[in-house]
């Protein structure tokens, strides 16, 4: 495991203080260390299932029981996962009024756990589900919800393939990224878009970059730090800092 330094520490620290409004970007590098498996590292959920039969809304509206099957997995990991350190830390964070918002690609309400307000959930929520006959959005609380309203299978309310973002979702990151002084990334590879392209509205409007991400991104050569650790450890030495 790589060990974060205090030099590391020190320097997001104050592009944190000097590059204000921060706003931190999370993928599902920090959702991993609460024991949630992510989807496309080489030991991920897509390596297991199928995404064309299981994650489309296409593959739902074939088999919803199916895709149902899928998801009780997944609610069953995050019944038990408690948010890390690295949530903690960026929680904390906003609370002394360094970071203005957290833009997550996590569908797992893990920030808000820890006590982060401001969270912008682009992919969708496991806590909801979303009835497509009627428009009913409920609690989530067992697997294979019928709709309260109309009786039908409620659908997760995570963002499947073949769907659009949440409304106002996308664009509420958008317009958060371009007013960052400072976009620090954690957990994410910057290989999903349209989020992979918030980078880009930071850097254009002249904000700086900064990500703590194990192994690399394509915007590493853009950013004014990199740092290859984990969340956790090195957002609490940030704390510290």
């Amino acid at each position: 495991m790589a060990f974060v330094g205090e030099n590391d520490a020190a320097r997001l620290a104050q592009l944190i203080r000097t590059r204000q409004p921060c706003v931190v970007l999370t993928g599902a590098g920090i959702s991993t260390e609460s024991g949630i498996p992510d989807f496309r590292s080489p030991t991920g959920i897509w390596t297991q299932y199928d995404p064309m039969e299981y994650a489309t809304i296409d593959a739902f509206r074939r088999d919803p029981g199916k895709v149902w099957e899928f998801y009780a997995l997944r609610l069953e990991a995050l019944a038990k996962a408690e948010p890390n350190a690295g949530h903690l830390a960026l929680a904390e964070l906003e609370r002394r009024g360094l970071v203005r918002a957290v833009v997550t690609q996590n569908i797992d309400g893990l920030h808000q756990r820890a006590g982060s307000r401001e969270v912008i959930e682009v992919h969708g929520s496991i806590r909801t589900a979303t009835c497509l006959a009627c428009g009913e959005e409920t609690p989530l609380d067992r697997a294979l919800p019928l709709c309260p309203r109309c009786g039908e299978i409620m659908k997760p309310g995570v963002v499947m393939f073949g769907e659009l973002l949440p409304v106002g979702a996308m664009e509420r990151a958008t317009e958060l990224a371009h007013e960052a002084g400072l976009l620090l990334v954690v957990g994410s590879a910057l290989e999903v878009y349209p989020v992979a392209a918030l980078p880009e509205e930071t850097l254009s409007a002249g904000g700086a970059l900064a990500i703590v991400n194990r192994g690399p991104t394509g915007y590493d050569g853009r950013a004014d730090l990199k740092v290859d650790g984990g969340a956790g450890e090195t957002l609490s030495t940030l704390l510290r800092a």
